[in-house]
Order: C-alpha cells, then structure tokens, then sequence
C-alpha cells in the first residue's frame, strides 16, 4: 500500500535541547496510525513539524507526496489538522466557522455549502449551525473542529489528543465519527492520545516515542507480543517508566507560542 506520509531522520532542536532525534517513519494511505508518548517526549513537536508550525532543524517530510518544507501550499492543502487547544471563533456561529476555513483553503464558491453541511452532518452538528459557538459544550466544539478539518477534502487528518477533557460519552461518539472518516471514506487518521485504550480500539500501527526516539512500532498484538504483555499500557510502562512526566518548559513554552502564532495566521 502507498505512502501517505514519510518522515526521514526528523530532528528539532531548542538551542542545547534535542526535543526529536533523527525519527523515521512511513504511514499507509487509508490507515489509522497512533503516535503514543509521555509528557515531553517529543510527541507535540512532531506533529507541529509534520503540519508546518515549526521547522524542522534537519531531515524530511514527505505528504502526500508533496515535500513539506519546500512545497508547503500544497502539503498544507493535504491534511486537516485538529489542535489540542481549541481554535475555533466563539463569536462566529459554527456556519461562519466553517465558510471562513473555507475561504482560507480556496474550496470553489459553488462547492462550498455542500461541502459544509457534509461535513458538519458527519459530526452531527448540522442542525446547530446557526448557533454562536460560544454556545457549545465543550464536545460540540470538538466535533466542530474536526468537521472544520475536513471541509477541504483533506488526505490525511491530524489529531492531537481529540479527546482530552471529555466525557466518556462525548469521547466514544468523537472516536465513532473518527471511524467512519477512515472506513467509509478512506481518510487517513494520525493521532496522538493519552488514553491507551483509544490506541488499542482504533489503530492500525502505532509508534512509542520517548526522549525524542521512537523505542517501538508495530500493530497492536506485534507491541504486546514483542514486550509481553496483555494490554498496550503495560507495554507503554515498559517501554517508558513509570515516573510521573512534566513537560520541557523551554521547548513546550516555544511550541505553545508558535502553535498559536499559526492558528491566528491561518483561522
């Protein structure tokens, strides 16, 4: 099966601080790929690169066959991407949030309200799209995120921890959606989640990370066989500790302020 992302000796340095170290990696066209790490082991940064918030300090990025760092328009019109922080406008109703992605990714005019109410049907918000989204509970702005990703056909969707903060409701019916993007329309789902049992249920691959290395990779049963184990929590501990992690202030500070840098220039 093709490619639809590869990354070749990836590596981000903070000066003295090595936040990825010479990383590669290949996900399939039509895969659900889960990127596990613990606080600070380089897991945000990665992702940040891969969608061009930061700039890598060395090696490549291949999406959809477009090189990231010098074909950036065209990388950029590929993928979706989903923060962990919430970006969408409160004062704009979830229609308005909607049309002015839309406007921004250059979806046709004439295509533009189909695509829209599409999307937001996905994620069953359509008949909400009148309301101010400063309405919403904190799921529905979650859902309208991913619904806002998806406007302009992306090839592959990025998600930084979807879930976090939500009810186990809200989580199950995100992770449905999330599904049936990947089943139904063949999108291709790159992740990261702290919830090891979310990674169990839905990925295809899935790769571990720790002080900016990927330690492992493999489906599901390859991980647990390799470390013996039952669940890929224990094998996560194994592989990573057991000590409570705090993130790197000087690097997670930086990528903070870029993260936010972008969502302002490009929602």
């Amino acid at each position: 099966m093709q490619n639809i992302l590869s990354v070749q000796s990836l590596t981000k340095k903070f000066d003295d601080f090595t936040a990825v170290n010479s990383i590669s990696f290949d996900v399939e066209a039509g895969s659900i790929f889960a990127f596990l790490g613990p606080n600070g082991a380089g897991k945000s940064t990665t992702i940040k690169m891969l969608t061009t918030v930061l700039k890598p300090t060395n090696g490549e990025i291949q999406i959809n066959g477009f090189n990231v760092l010098k074909e950036q328009d065209e990388a950029r019109a590929s993928f979706g991407i989903v923060f962990q922080d919430q970006s969408l406008d409160d004062e704009l109703t979830a229609y308005e949030n909607m049309v002015y992605h839309a406007v921004i990714y250059k979806v046709p005019k004439k295509e533009r309200d189909e695509r829209i109410r599409t999307a937001l049907e996905i994620v069953g918000l359509w008949d909400r799209r009148k309301d101010f989204v400063k309405t919403y509970s904190g799921g529905m702005k979650r859902r309208l995120e991913i619904a806002r990703a998806l406007v302009h056909y992306p090839k592959i969707l990025f998600l930084d921890e979807p879930t976090v903060g939500l009810d186990p409701q809200t989580r199950k019916a995100i992770w449905s959606h999330i599904k049936t993007l990947n089943e139904e329309r063949g999108m291709t789902i790159f992740l990261t989640t702290h919830y090891m049992e979310e990674a169990e249920a839905i990925a295809n691959k899935i790769a571990i990370i720790d002080h900016g290395k990927i330690i492992e990779t493999g489906t599901l049963e390859e991980i647990k066989e390799k470390n013996e184990t039952e669940t890929l929590e224990e094998a996560f501990l194994n592989l990573t500790g057991r000590d409570i992690r705090d993130e790197n202030g000087e690097a997670s500070n930086k990528m903070r302020l870029m993260g936010g840098m972008y969502r302002r220039r490009r929602h």
